[in-house]
Parts: structure tokens; sequence; C-alpha cells
């Protein structure tokens, strides 16, 4: 298995990335275990991930921790999907893909005959 990266959910608002790490730390070498928080409260998210050294121990940790306890709450654990690197981000059919809808800096209104 070449994937390392798993995606935790359902994590207690408690959770950090110490205690996080503590949890999966008997599975094998954890190189890192991060907690997402939001960026303006800094209030968990409810959710992480944690990036083991191999493979295999990856493979151990989802069979082990899969639905089980962690303070309070049953976890779920699966494998990250990395995020495309480069590109647009989100959904491009929600108009908002030049210039953030009426009136935005993709409007064309206004300039003086460019054919557009």
């Amino acid at each position: 298995m070449s994937s390392t990266k798993l995606f935790i959910g359902g994590l207690s608002f408690g959770t950090n990335d110490e205690s996080l790490r503590d949890a999966f730390a008997s599975f094998g070498d954890v190189v890192e275990a991060k907690v997402i928080t939001d960026r303006d409260t800094g209030r968990s998210r409810g959710y992480g991930f944690v990036n083991f050294a191999s493979g295999e121990s990856a493979s151990s940790a989802l069979s082990g921790m899969d639905g089980q306890e962690l303070h309070g709450r049953n976890i779920r654990v699966g494998y990250a999907n990395e995020r495309p690197s480069g590109g647009f981000r989100g959904n491009s059919s929600s108009g908002r893909g030049y210039g953030g809808g009426a009136g935005g800096a993709g409007d064309f209104e206004g300039d003086s005959g460019r054919g557009y």
C-alpha cells in the first residue's frame, strides 16, 4: 500500500495534534498528526490527518481505529485523497469562476468597444 496519509473524521473538539498522534502511535511511526482548525476561531473543525512513515502502518491504523471511540466520539478513518495541485478550486458551474458574479471584475460591461 503506497498511501500513508489517513483522514480522521468525527473528532471531539477536545482532540488536539498531540492527542491525535498519541492515539495512532501504537500502529507505527507517525510522521505528522494534524487536527484541522477554523482559521477565524481556532476551534477544531472535527477532522484531521495522520501521516505514517509506511503504508503498512497506515493500513493497520485504518483497520484498528475505524469506528473506535476516541475522546468520547466514534471516529471514522479512511485514506486521504490528495488535492490536485494547481488549477481552480471549487465547482466551476457555480457562476463564480471569473470575477465573482454580477458586477465583479470578470464582467465586461462598460468596456469601450472591445467587442465583448
